[in-house]
């Protein structure tokens, strides 16, 4: 899949003791008046991405503070610290696994803490073969297939979901997946009748404790600089967080 701006991850070692202002990459106006903005982990691995503007993007968002950051970093960070993170965006495609040992326990771990879920684009794809993803995703075949820049026609489907109360139908330049819908134990929130396209583009769930929303828009710029694509993204963070 083609990309912009690449780097390759470099492994660091990781603080006994949260210290997240000094790896904060957001100072984004703050949310309601009295919140504190969202701290949020950023997950990536396993598929390249424009690094700049991912990181404009996660700055433009209202309210969030986000740390973006590997997912072995993340992996490698303790699980105290990374439990006190309000929410994590999962922007990885690792396919393979996960691996037995502090992988597959950290990610086991997730829901338990009611801790916010949000699986953005190529996160759906991850470990196919792995059944907790699947329900976390909730899609039990993950088999797809992927077109590049296409147009999209986006429909609202939850008109009354804090996530896209107010919003009306609009397009955007994404790519799209063929893959099964999200079905039983979801609410779908987003859909398009876009031909080469899963018919559900957003929705939400639960987790054991954790709200989960999932969005499968998000591929590159071209659809980040859509200020709806920002709202959606920005919202279901806060609704995963319970601050909406």
């Amino acid at each position: 899949m083609k990309r912009r701006t690449f780097v390759k991850h470099a492994t660091f070692v990781a603080l006994a003791a949260p210290v997240f202002a000094s790896r904060s990459v957001s100072s984004a106006a703050p949310g309601p008046p009295g919140s504190k903005p969202l701290r949020v982990a950023v997950v990536t691995g396993g598929h390249p991405f424009d690094v700049l503007n991912f990181h404009k993007l996660f700055r433009t968002l209202p309210g969030v503070d986000a740390y973006i950051q590997h997912m072995e970093d993340f992996i490698a960070t303790p699980e105290g610290v990374r439990d006190e993170y309000d929410g994590v965006v999962f922007y990885h495609m690792l396919t393979q696994g996960p691996p037995e040992g502090p992988v597959k326990t950290a990610l086991g771990h997730l829901g338990t803490t009611g801790q916010g879920l949000v699986i953005l684009h190529h996160a759906l794809l991850a470990y196919p073969d792995w059944a907790v993803w699947s329900d976390i995703v909730g899609i039990a075949n993950r088999k797809f297939w992927f077109y590049h820049d296409q147009t999209i026609p986006v429909k609202v489907a939850g008109r009354e979901h804090p996530i896209t109360r107010g919003l009306e139908s609009w397009t955007i330049k994404d790519e799209t997946y063929t893959m099964t819908d999200a079905g039983d134990g979801s609410e779908i929130q987003l859909t398009t009748d876009h031909p080469q396209s899963m018919k559900t583009l957003a929705w939400t769930r639960t987790y054991k404790k954790s709200r989960v929303f999932c969005f499968q828009c998000g591929h590159d710029n071209a659809g980040w600089v859509h200020a709806n694509f920002r709202e959606v993204l920005q919202r279901g963070i806060q609704w995963c967080a319970r601050r909406r």
